[in-house]
């Protein structure tokens, strides 16, 4: 497989790109979520359907190919299986990097869970499935569009 390496116009777009995508899946997934849990955001219907994110997610989110470029290249010759559980392991990391940066600029964790198989508030192990599956959607798009660029 042929990788090729976005030049600065290219990245600038990714970046854009996934930030955008990142908060749309976050947008998604916590309507869902709070709909499964029947948990309506402020004061909304539960059909609302209303999700929500965080301003700081389009850094942290916009973050993914700068790591997706040094990742996919080191561990694109291993299993699928093995990518998947590094890259959520790295997701992991990030977000409970990012979070407890946050706590120590603004006083608080945006994100701060109180419930589920969460550490120090800052990251849910219990969300391990959909992380697993979000990682696998961010890595077909990222390679996607490494092939195209090749091209």
């Amino acid at each position: 497989m042929t990788l090729a390496k976005p030049n600065a116009h290219q990245t600038i777009f990714l970046v854009i790109f996934f930030a955008a995508f990142g908060i749309a899946t976050e947008v998604f997934f916590t309507a869902f979520t709070d709909f499964y849990n029947n948990t309506p955001l402020c004061g909304k219907t539960r059909w609302a359907l209303a999700g929500h994110s965080y301003i700081w997610m389009v850094l942290i989110y916009g973050l993914i190919p700068l790591f997706g470029n040094v990742v996919v290249r080191a561990m694109h010759k291993y299993n699928i299986a093995i990518r998947l559980l590094l890259d959520v392991s790295i997701i992991y990391a990030v977000e409970f990097t990012s979070g407890y940066a946050l706590q120590l600029l603004t006083g608080k964790c945006p994100w701060h869970y109180t419930e589920g198989w969460q550490i120090m508030g800052l990251i849910r192990l219990d969300f391990f499935p959909a992380w697993l599956f979000f990682a696998f959607l961010l890595e077909t798009i990222y390679l996607y569009v490494l092939r195209q660029i090749a091209k």
